[in-house]
């Protein structure tokens, strides 16, 4: 987690030092490899703000802002299950590193990968079901539904340059933000408020995870294989169609030539980076990704007035200004 994502988090530090030692031994399996395959996920790092999120969500719902057992537990089981599809994710497009760090299926196999992302997936569901709130169970469960639907589409759509930013957010939705807004909406359900609450954090979340996806998008065109945890590119290498190359689609023909052919040639991203560099295209995903944003800031506005509400608009502006 950088510094400023550490500073905005400070009023949680503590909540989600609990949530890291919980989180190991709630996936502690009995078979080694299976355990090494989860501690190499844990270990990893990463920032962790979807179970934050969940955390800061429970206090704005609450009049006394402790957090409740069960809060905690959905922060651990997000966690879970944002893990879960990493592992699935990273054996179908065939990454080799995650967060700096060896993958689990370039590591242990595909076998084990596999097998360890349906493990962390069947361990969330048996922490979900033992929340015993059926409608934290049915919006969350929804979910894991959701990854395989994003997964499918993408798998499905590779290299199709007659993808339409309709179709691309709401790919978006599914592979990201669905979990956040779930959880989101969750963790208002366990603080027992009303609809309009929960529905209001259910926006949030939902316009905060497809900002989140854009700049994610945004920062393989322009990242560096050092701030990305893995290498450049590799949404392009894949036939990923995101924000920046659909728009940069609509000023460069040379770009139709370079993905039709799958970019093959040794030089093709690199190109298509120039060429996406240079057009309108991460300008335009820039613009989307803030219209998202506002809209996330909206949905909770200023009428959950604490220190967590802060928190929660605080983390929508860090999203958008990753890329600065």
């Amino acid at each position: 987690m950088n510094n400023t994502s550490l500073n905005i988090l400070s009023t949680i530090k503590n909540d989600l030092y609990i949530l890291d030692n919980n989180l190991k031994k709630m996936v502690g399996a009995k078979h080694p490899v299976l355990y090494a395959a989860a501690e190499q996920l844990f270990n990893a790092g990463g920032k962790r703000i979807r179970p934050a999120i969940v955390l800061l969500v429970a206090q704005a719902t609450l009049t006394n802002n402790n957090i409740l057992p069960e809060h905690r537990r959905l922060a651990e089981i997000t966690e879970i299950i944002h893990t879960a599809s990493l592992v699935h994710d990273d054996v179908v497009d065939e990454c080799q590193t995650r967060r700096g760090i060896e993958t689990v299926h370039n590591k242990f196999g595909t076998k084990v990968a596999v097998l360890a992302g349906d493990f962390l997936f069947a361990q969330s569901s048996w922490y979900l079901a033992n929340l015993n709130n059926l409608e934290v169970v049915k919006a969350i469960s929804k979910v894991i539904t959701d990854f395989a639907e994003g997964e499918v589409r993408q798998g499905l759509t590779s290299f199709d340059s007659t993808i339409s930013i309709d179709d691309y957010i709401e790919k978006s939705f599914y592979k990201t933000a669905s979990l956040i807004a779930a959880s989101c909406k969750g963790a208002a359900m366990i603080s027992k408020t009303n609809k309009d609450i929960q529905n209001n954090f259910y926006l949030y979340g939902k316009h905060l995870g497809l900002a989140f996806q854009i700049i994610d998008d945004i920062l393989d065109i322009i990242g560096s294989n050092e701030s990305l945890g893995k290498p450049a590119g590799s949404d392009l290498k894949n036939g990923n169609l995101t924000a920046p190359l659909i728009f940069a689609l609509e000023e460069s023909p040379k770009l139709y030539h370079l993905l039709n052919r799958e970019f093959q040639n040794k030089d093709d991203i690199n190109e298509a980076i120039k060429i996406i560099k240079k057009t309108k295209g991460i300008q335009k995903a820039t613009d989307l990704a803030q219209e998202h944003i506002q809209a996330s800031i909206k949905a909770i506005g200023t009428e959950y007035n604490c220190e967590a509400n802060k928190t929660l608009q605080l983390i929508s502006h860090y999203v958008i200004n990753r890329i600065n």
